[in-house]
């Protein structure tokens, strides 16, 4: 009986985004029959655990980014960058000894630099080709397409032509591997019966991933509204009530899809997962960008001059004034997804 082919695929480990839009990928290789072997770490690894318990995992390293609570977010990565760099040596290092021990086949790294090999095809999936960034900008990109031309492949998570990312996804001049495989999205739209209002959706970093919550759930657990709210944190249980607010923790993939689509008015940072996935529910949304955050300051503000989403800085955040503006806004309509040809990505495998 001929071997199935294993492949390894690993997201970084900054917020929940680059794991949750692994999920659709890793179906698509389960349904491809590739045995898929997981690499995480954090709440990445806890999700993706949660998701696929019959798949084996292995505990890789993140790069343990802090996000500054006053510095600005630009000038904090420079600080870090020592850091990183030395976690991209470490992960090179431990994928040659991964490929061994677990007889790789190929390899997908979702935003994580230092997944590459010779010896094996290997995959770089990101969004970000456009780095922004108020200075140094150049500097940057050089760096990111060097990179990302050390893999055989580097698949951009949006569409051709129907784009999500802006320029973000669509530069000038691109790598030469790029292929776009279309917004990713694990969830699906259903018909269900309205039942929360407002849904809160808590991700990313601390200490703003915090200081997120508890603004929120300052401002819902003060109204008279139905809402609901997710705190993002996959390795725990722990569920509460405060009057018309109820808290979890985490909500797998099925439970979140149907409770998103019950909610009117979806509250989250603009994170390009978050957005992909609101797109793909067709949802109305307020975005708080995370405070410095370049991506999601862009994303964010180019939704809002499109008319699509509301969005305030966290600085300036009123809940009362928001709900009387998002009026104004459409939300996400149905977007016309490029069919992608997965037999044909795997083929690299």
């Amino acid at each position: 009986m001929k071997r199935k082919k294993r492949i390894l695929i690993a997201p970084l480990d900054w917020g929940i985004g680059h794991a949750t839009r692994c999920v659709p990928i890793i179906n698509q290789l389960i349904k491809n029959d590739f045995e898929v072997i997981i690499a995480a770490d954090g709440r990445p690894l806890h999700l993706l655990a949660n998701e696929f318990e019959k798949l084996e995992i292995i505990r890789l390293p993140g790069y343990n980014i802090k996000y500054p609570k006053f510095i600005p977010m630009s000038i904090s990565m420079i600080l870090q960058s020592p850091k990183i760099l030395l976690a991209i040596r470490k992960e090179y290092q431990l994928l040659k000894k991964i490929i061994v021990d677990y007889n790789i086949d190929g390899v997908i790294s979702d935003n994580r630099f230092g997944l590459y090999n010779k010896k094996i095809p290997c995959v770089f999936i990101t969004h970000q080709l456009e780095i922004q960034s108020p200075f140094m900008k150049k500097k940057i990109k050089e760096i990111n397409y060097n990179y990302i031309n050390k893999y055989n492949a580097c698949w951009v998570v949006d569409n051709k032509k129907n784009d999500l990312a802006g320029e973000l996804s669509h530069p000038d001049v691109l790598p030469n591997n790029v292929k776009y495989i279309g917004v990713q999205s694990r969830f699906k739209k259903k018909q269900v019966n309205k039942k929360y209002d407002f849904l809160g959706l808590v991700s990313g970093p601390e200490p703003q991933r915090t200081i997120f919550e508890k603004g929120l759930i300052n401002a819902l657990a003060k109204r008279k509204e139905k809402s609901i709210l997710l705190s993002g944190k996959p390795e725990k249980e722990k569920n509460k009530q405060i009057g018309n607010l109820t808290i979890y923790s985490h909500l797998n993939s099925n439970e979140l899809n149907t409770v998103i689509l019950e909610s009117e008015i979806i509250i989250c940072r603009p994170g390009y997962s978050s957005l992909m996935d609101l797109q793909k529910l067709e949802k109305k949304a307020f975005l708080i960008p995370t405070p410095g955050q370049t991506e999601q300051e862009y994303l964010a503000e180019r939704l809002f001059k499109s008319k699509v989403c509301y969005m305030q800085k966290q600085s300036d955040f009123d809940f009362d004034l928001a709900i009387k503006e998002i009026e104004k806004f459409k939300g996400f309509k149905k977007n016309q997804s490029e069919k992608i040809n997965w037999n044909d990505l795997f083929s690299l495998f």
